[in-house]
Formats: C-alpha cells, structure tokens, sequence
C-alpha cells in the first residue's frame, strides 16, 4: 500500500497529515475527496428603493445606472445574469479539476511525474514556463526562450515566435511575483508530502498549492475555461433574449461536455488558452451584427478578443476565416451594410497586423488565406457599384462575388507565400487534398494516421442524437433557413440585393437585422460543420456552437408562435428533461473516470539521460519523447512535436528513417549530420498502427518505395545496433543507441 505523508523538512502551513492509496493505472484510486461546500444565504429586499435611495445599501449602483442610463429593474436583471454566470464558471471550474484530479490523481505526482504527464505538445510548451520560472529574473528567461539553443540543436530559435508561447509568458510573470510576494511576506504557498509508492519503488516528493509550478500552471488554464462558461451563459443569454437560453447553452454544454472539450484531460495545448477568447470574440460580432451602428469601443473590444485569441494558437486564423467567410456571405445576401462589413474587416485587419508584430514577423500570419481573404473581400465590396453596372442585382451578381471572393483569395495566398518563402502551411493544403483524393506523403500520413485527424467518426452524430442535441439543432436551422428563404426571395422579387434603405419601413429593418444575426449563427455552424466531419478533432469548434445555437428554442423571435411565454418555457424545459436522460450519463461516465499516471519506464530513461549523459549531449527519437526529454532532462534535441515549421518536418523525417527500410550507415550519416549524439528506439513505434497502412514501416513505404519489402531498420536495431551505434541503456520501453562518430563523421 502506497502511503502520502507530510514532508516534514517542507516548508508549509500547518495541517493535519492523511493517508492516502494509490492504485495501479486504470484501476479504480482509493483516495479521499477534498472540498467546500458553497453556502447561499439571501434576504428579501426592496432593491428597487435601494438603488434609486442614494444613501441605499448600494450607493454605487447610482453612479452605474446613471452612466449605462438603465432603469433600476435593468441593473438587477444585469446583476442576476452575472451572477448567473459566475455560479456556471465556478461550477465549470470545479467539473474540470475534479475530473483531472480523477483521472491523473495530480495531487501524488512528483514534479517529474506531474512533467511526464504533460505528453507530447504539452510537455514542450510546459518547458518554456519552466525554463522562464528556473531563470535568475523574468528578462533573463524571456531571452533564453527568445534564443533557444535546445529545442531544434544546432538552430538558435526565437521559440515565442515559432510556438505561440504568450500564455507561458505571462503566467510564468505571474508565478515569479506571486511566489516573490509570498515569500516576502513569509506565507508558504505550498504543502510537501513524501509519497510512499510501493513495489519497491523509492519514495517521491509530491507538494500542493499554488507554489508548485504545475499546480499554478493548471489551476490558472482551468480558471480560465471556467471564465468560458461564464461567457457562453452570457452568449446564450444575449443571442436567445432570455436567461433561460443562457442555462440551455450551459446544460448543452456539460451534456456533451466529452464532445465539447479536451481541456481537462490536456491543459497545456493551444486550444485551452485561444477558445475562450474565440466565445467572447463571437459574442462581441453578435453585438455588432445586432446593433445598427456599432461604435468604436464595441470594434476595439472585438480587435482586443481577436488579438488575445489568435496570439496563443496557430491554428486560429484557419478559424477567423471561416468566420469572414460567413460574415461575407450575410453581406451578399443582404444582411449586412457595405459601412458594418468594411468595419469588421479592417477591425480584423488591424488585430492581424498586431499579431503580425508581437509574433516578430510571423510570416505564417500574412502568408495565411485569413489574410488574403480580407484583402480580396475589401476589394469586392469596393468594386461592389462596378459590378452592379455590369450584372443586374440577383442571383448572378452573388455568384460573381463568390468566385472572385476564392480566385483573389487563393491568388494572394500564394503570391504572398512566395514574396515571403513560407512554406510553414503547406502541409495543411496536402492534409485537405488527402481528404478528396488519393493523394498520399509522409506528412500527410502523419496526420492522417491519427485518429484526431481522420474523419469524424460515425458514432458522433448518434451521441448529438442521444441528448437531443442534433435535433434541437435541426429544428432551429430549419426554421432559420425559411426565413432566410421568404427574405431572398422578398429580395429578389423587387430587384434588391442590399438592406433596406432608411426610407422603408423600420419594423422591417429590425426584422431583417435581427434575420441577419441569425444567418451568420447559422453559416457559422455550417462552416464548423464541414471542418468537424473532415477532421474529428476540430468537432471542439462544432459542438459549444450548436450549444450555442440551443439557445435559440428560447427566442420570442424563431417561437413565438407557440404561444405565451410561459408555454413556450414549459417547453423548454421538457426538452432539457429529455436531454439530461443521456447528458446525465455522459457526465456520470465522465465522473467515473478514476486512473493514476504511471510510467516507471520513461521515469528511469529520463534519470538515466539526467545522470549519465552530457548536458550538452544531444537527443533524437519520436517527437513525444523528445518533448518529454527536452522538459524534463533539459537536454538538446532535434526533433519535437511542433510540427507545423517546414523546416522541423524535414528534420523529422531524417530522424523518422530510423523507422524506414533503409540501410543503416544513411540513417546514420544523417543523425550526424544533425549532431545527435543519442538515438532513443521504441520498439513499439515500430510495431504499432491505428489501422492498416499506417505503421511507421508502412507510412514510409509511400515515400520510399525503393526499399519497399526490407526489414525495417528499427527492427534490426532492437536485434543488434552495431556496427553503427551501440546501446548504453534498454529497459521495456526504451532503447538509447549511442551514434557512432569516427573521424570522417565528424569531418
């Protein structure tokens, strides 16, 4: 039985010690839960006098109504949603680190285990903070991230640059003054325990509280998500008009929070920090969309959300574009003015050109179809009154915008790309012509090998059908796309192909901007849509806006002809009845998820490296380990999982040989080219596919068929690596071969 006892050396607050088990991997860990119980206490109050009394119990709320000019009934209804609100964040807060507690048993770990847990992509961004908080100050970190020598040896890297890294930065300064400001004032900030683990196995130290660098890390990434539910009760709120609609997205949510989120399971990816930005950025263009002349402070919030979403992510300007794209497809229908589609595109424009600078010359950013896109789109709306003399107003006008839309965008992209050289990208366009075609290479295969990147499979849509998710979904587009069609149609009948002039009639207008709103939701949701079923994993943009979108069975406007309000609430809450029979079990399931990480065999292979090899020794192997050995070791490396540099692939590639049917003195002589003084083997990345055609021997297959029918070399390296390396340590999992460097190598 494994025992977790205080540390009596550590430097800590009080308490009581406990005992705690332990359990294998995947078995159920006998541990005791820790938690407060929330209390609510409340008063009946007149809080219409208090607020209008200036020397009420609120005096502030004066100065508030006055300058929002709300009536005191507004200002508790904005009181009650934020409350609302909060209570959904802090219960989002908790789901999350229960579950990541359950399934990881966090509070055991040593600090190489907490690090081990950060697998892959995690592990190497988890670094970054890492290498910042270890630093003699802030700056000196900032420089060594700014010119890392260990991530790509021999390459110096601006790793802020490449990576994506302004959440470590900015959470590794908060720790900094944190832990400086505790310390000062002699308030311990964490609790040390030794952790007996059985088995034979030498006790860990295993510490809590925020003090312990990982403990911050992902308290502060789930604090953050909890903020996201927040936000989505307030979208939901907004877009239905009713707070009810506010709970649907929130119940949605936690209904098919396995489809929704990986937050929980791994913190440290992009996503985790980018998304939440993405719902306030999403409810900042409904605001505008709604609003007949959106002023400058809604335009600079929405440049601000874009700024702080596209920063932490990569992958979110393949997501803007799909939201331009539907913005664009309001304005050709007529939803939005030529004055409000202008203005978001330069809002967006100018938020581009800020990442652009904070991401050193990112040229990925300019080189991108997001950014063609809204060139292409300013230049069409420009020439919008040229087109018009030439086509009459109709359908044959949309599709000469449509067209010209993709040849300009897709015309710049690559004239952009070759004035810039980027390349960084272009594995993304081989990934979607895979999914048409035939069209196979070694990057390609890499992605699509993976089960996140393959099609959505076919048990998704059941589970959307099993809390009623789907259906909602499809009742409401349907819905929408009628309107949507009587307003086309109503705009082709008289020859219009843009708003109403000022001159009509204002119910009408209101009518048809508030269509509009609804039809960029919807497109929206399309667009999500199409990315979700050609990769599964991107169904984490597809699942919180059809939450989104549940909202809308609250809205007087799509429902109303129900009945009375109250009807249509009954309503509403016998499908959230119907929808909590499967969501209930989902989050039970959830709930039931009870594990502890283990790994005794990457654990000895990562002491080993730290006691037996150089600190300047350099690393080669599957980019997971390298994460892990760079994190952990702080050892050089060639390779690593960030795998969206052009530069980085071909590396990988020369690395990956060691998979392939080549002979061994190539493989060889390319390790040395790359300076790697160590080979870590895994005999089971050898072996190991996620379906036929996709073992490391087979992906190569396609891309060296000359040696097609060989044995892989990996396999004959597990036999006998001489005469070109050597091995200097093996245990289950891992090999290190030792790469032989004679004198003309090294020449």
């Amino acid at each position: 039985m494994a025992v977790k006892t205080r540390k009596q050396g550590a430097r800590d607050q009080p308490s009581q010690s406990t005992d705690r088990e332990k359990s294998q991997f995947g078995s159920p860990a006998q541990n005791s839960s820790k938690g407060r119980r929330l209390g609510k206490e409340g008063k009946g109050t007149n809080f219409n006098s208090l607020l209008q009394n200036k020397n009420g119990l609120f005096p502030g709320t004066t100065f508030v109504r006055n300058k929002l000019g709300l009536s005191p009934s507004a200002v508790i209804k904005i009181g009650i949603t934020l409350i609302l609100a909060a209570v959904a964040g802090l219960i989002h807060l908790y789901h999350l680190s229960y579950l990541f507690e359950n399934d990881r048993h966090f509070s055991h770990l040593s600090t190489l285990e907490k690090e081990m847990a950060f697998r892959t992509e995690m592990g190497l961004y988890y670094s970054y903070f890492k290498t910042i908080i270890e630093a003699p100050s802030f700056l000196n970190g900032l420089f060594l991230i700014m010119n890392d020598r260990l991530t790509e040896y021999p390459l110096i890297i601006n790793t802020l640059k490449r990576f994506n890294l302004y959440p470590e930065v900015v959470l590794a300064s908060w720790y900094r003054m944190y832990t400086g400001t505790m310390d000062f004032f002699g308030i311990a900030t964490k609790m040390c325990w030794s952790v007996n683990r059985g088995e034979g196995l030498s006790p860990v130290d295993s510490c809590e509280g925020m003090g312990d660098p990982a403990y911050f890390y992902v308290t502060f990434v789930f604090l953050l998500n909890g903020l996201m539910m927040s936000l989505f009760f307030i979208y939901g709120t907004y877009l239905s008009g009713s707070r009810l609609g506010g709970v649907v997205v929130v119940l949605c949510f936690f209904f098919n929070h396995g489809e929704s989120t990986r937050v929980m399971w791994t913190p440290p990816l992009r996503e985790s920090f980018s998304y939440p930005f993405l719902v306030l950025q999403m409810l900042l263009v409904t605001y505008i969309l709604r609003s007949r002349s959106p002023g400058r402070k809604a335009l600079f919030a929405l440049g601000i959300s874009n700024v702080f979403f596209m920063l932490p992510w990569q992958f979110a300007q393949f997501v803007l574009l799909t939201q331009i794209a539907s913005l664009f497809a309001s304005y050709i229908l007529g939803y939005l003015t030529p004055a409000k589609m202008q203005s978001l595109l330069v809002t967006h424009m100018i938020s581009l050109g800020v990442c652009f600078v904070l991401m050193f010359g990112n040229a990925m950013l300019l080189t991108s179809f997001y950014a063609s896109s809204l060139v292409s789109i300013w230049g069409i709306i420009a020439l919008r009154d040229r087109i018009g003399i030439f086509c009459k107003p109709g359908i044959v006008t949309w599709v000469i915008q449509v067209v010209s839309w993709v040849v300009s965008t897709v015309i710049l992209k690559f004239l952009m790309s070759a004035v810039f050289g980027a390349s960084d990208d272009a594995h993304i366009s081989s990934l979607i012509k895979s999914k048409f075609t035939s069209y196979k290479d070694f990057d390609t295969m890499m992605y699509t090998c993976a089960a996140e990147f393959d099609f959505m499979e076919a048990e998704t849509p059941l589970r959307y059908m099993k809390t009623l998710l789907l259906p909602v979904n499809l009742l409401i587009l349907a819905i929408i796309i009628g309107k949507t069609a009587r307003d086309v149609w109503r705009f082709l009948r008289h020859g219009e192909t843009s708003p109403p002039k000022s001159d009509q009639d204002s119910s009408e207008q209101t009518a048809l901007f508030a269509n509009g709103e609804l039809v960029y939701h919807t497109l929206q949701l399309m667009a999500f849509a199409v990315l979700a079923v050609l990769i599964m994993r991107l169904k984490l943009f597809l699942t919180p806006q059809m939450c989104v979108m549940a909202s809308l069975i609250c809205s007087r406007q799509l429902f109303g002809w129900i009945g009375e309000k109250y009807r249509q609430q009954m309503l509403v809450f016998g499908i959230l009845s119907l929808m909590a029979i499967q969501g209930v079990a989902n989050l039970q399931n959830q709930w039931g998820i009870m594990g502890e990480f283990s790994n005794l065999p990457q654990e000895e292979l990562l002491e080993w490296i730290r006691d037996n090899t150089r600190a300047n020794a350099v690393f080669a192997g599957a980019m997971p380990t390298m994460a892990s050995v760079k994190l952990s070791a702080v050892r050089p490396i060639v390779n690593h999982p960030h795998y969206e540099d052009a530069g980085l692939r071909e590396r990988t590639k020369l690395v990956y040989a060691m998979y392939s049917r080549k002979p061994a003195e190539e493989v060889k002589k390319n390790l040395v080219k790359l300076g790697v003084d160590y080979f870590i083997l895994e005999d089971s990345w050898c072996t190991r596919r996620s379906r036929p055609g996709c073992s490391m021997p087979e992906i190569w297959d396609v891309e060296d068929p000359e040696n097609s029918g060989q044995v892989p070399l990996c396999t004959l390296m597990s036999r006998d690596p001489r005469p070109y390396f050597s091995t200097v340590f093996h245990n289950s999992v891992y090999k290190v071969l030792k790469v032989s460097k004679t004198t003309k190598d090294k020449r």
